[in-house]
């Protein structure tokens, strides 16, 4: 995919990019996309590494990069959450990642994912407040 053109906001660049690929991939990135930013209204878009949808608040949540056989949402400081529905199927090995892989057919838990989004952003948040003394 070309990079889009400059001046487009990071929720522009996300649009463009589920309606390009305009299959399966798209419904699940829209599908966790809508999900995040219920769990989190203030929730920031960004748009990072030449092309990587990535929600962010204190800090980074997750990106929701998309491959051929999947869609990954990798959380910044996953290793550092419960995870009681077990939702993190992939970079399990990691000190501080961890990820979902979605493949065609499957969708992740919507209270599940919705529990780890707001963890994060409360693990951010603590992080920040360590700062701010």
């Amino acid at each position: 995919m070309s990079e889009p053109e400059t001046g487009r906001s990071a929720s522009e660049r996300i649009d463009a990019r589920i309606a390009e690929l305009g299959d399966w991939r798209a419904e699940t990135l829209a599908r966790v996309r809508r999900l995040i930013r219920a769990a989190d209204p203030e929730v920031v878009e960004e748009w990072k590494w030449r092309g990587v949808p990535v929600w962010s608040h204190h800090g980074i949540i997750c990106t929701g990069e998309t491959y051929r056989q999947v869609v990954k949402l990798t959380f910044a400081r996953g290793a550092a959450l419960e995870d009681p529905a077990g939702l993190f199927n992939a970079s399990l090995d990691g000190n501080t990642r961890r990820a979902i892989d979605l493949r065609e057919g499957e969708q992740a838990d919507a209270e599940a994912l919705t529990a780890l989004v707001r963890a994060a952003i409360a693990l951010n948040g603590e992080k920040t407040k360590g700062r701010s003394r």
